[in-house]
């Protein structure tokens, strides 16, 4: 009989795990369908899928009994989602074509962090939330809030506000460009480096720069992806900041290296020297991958989402969004009279 129960302990402890990645994937289901409608359709899955989070945590509280494995979604799969990402990235296309654009790229990454960083002081919002905010602005939205994340030590919470944040204030930039591009006196290709240069997410780049055409869309993405590669030495860079800052007050923090960068790097790697050059590859393969990545990343940020309580939302948010809305309206000036 003990035998019994001892078999048996093992799949108990396992439900609980199942469980909770099961139901962080249904949530991101419903943001899927929710994202269908007319109006959420401009949000996108993602932030869709952490709007239901925070409202089923609002409603029904923390579901407990699944604790183990949302941590595992907001946690592990979040990391497998950044290392996928590495595969959007074109490293050998930036180096022949975006070298130019990679060198205004830095500057806006530096200018987006320091102004959203510096804006979030004079209204006292906090550190944390407006550090995240300003990389997602300067780099690539919620897959930059989500390495840097654990580097600086955020808690989850913290980086689901953030995520939310970016992702509306994105969306919101996203379509002032679509209904502003009749009314600028750009070129197709300049408004595509408008776009990629100074927009949030790359989906929030596809939507700006595709009423421009091709040859806006393409440039808009090259430039896009200057910045996402980019990511890889700001990540490093605060990995020294932390030490730094942990051996100047005195403390003896440990910084966890975040060992999915190279995992992000290895796949970069990959998809710009070997699939499709050395390795032949069907094309739909690259588009499941993403479609993979993008669940990953949406199933990761419910399971932060569900950390969120509205108290967070009311004395969190509001001064961090502030600060990047006017961040992201002088990052758009200074982009426009810059290229």
């Amino acid at each position: 009989m003990e035998k019994q129960l001892e078999r048996k302990k093992p799949q108990s402890s396992g439900t609980p795990m199942v469980g909770g990645i099961a139901f962080t994937f249904l949530i991101a289901l419903l943001g899927f369908w929710l994202a269908k409608v007319p109006g959420f359709n401009m949000v996108g899955q993602l932030a869709c899928a952490i709007i239901i989070a925070i409202i089923f945590r609002q409603i029904f509280g923390y579901p407990e009994l699944i604790r183990s494995g949302i941590a595992f979604s907001s946690k592990k799969l979040l990391r497998a989602a950044i290392i996928l990402y590495g595969l959007k990235l074109d490293i050998a296309v930036i180096l022949q074509d975006g070298l130019g654009l990679l060198a205004r790229d830095i500057g806006v990454i530096i200018f987006a962090i320091f102004v959203t960083v510096w804006i979030a002081k004079r209204l006292k919002a906090n550190p944390t939330i407006s550090l995240l905010v300003g990389v997602g602005t300067g780099v690539c939205g919620a897959a930059a809030i989500a390495a840097v994340a654990p580097i600086i030590k955020s808690k989850d919470e913290d980086t689901a506000i953030s995520v939310g944040i970016i992702a509306l204030v994105g969306t919101v930039f996203a379509i002032v460009y679509t209904l502003l591009r009749p009314f600028l006196p750009l070129t197709d290709v300049e408004f595509g480096i408008w776009s990629g240069m100074s927009l949030h997410e790359i989906a929030q780049v596809i939507l700006a720069a595709d009423v421009g055409g091709e040859d806006a869309l393409a440039i808009a993405l090259l430039a896009k992806l200057g910045r996402v590669f980019l990511l890889i030495p700001l990540c490093f860079i605060f990995m020294y900041w932390m030490r730094r800052k942990s051996s100047g007050d005195g403390t003896a923090a440990k910084i966890e290296f975040p060992w999915f960068l190279f995992g992000f790097i290895i796949m970069s790697v990959i998809g710009s020297y070997i699939l499709g050059h050395a390795i032949p590859y069907p094309v739909g393969v690259k588009s499941f991958v993403t479609s993979v990545t993008s669940w990953l990343l949406t199933a990761a940020m419910v399971g932060l989402g569900l950390n969120v309580s509205l108290g967070d939302l009311k004395t969190k948010a509001l001064k961090p969004l502030i600060a990047m809305v006017i961040a992201s309206l002088a990052l758009s000036v200074l982009v426009y009279f810059i290229i």
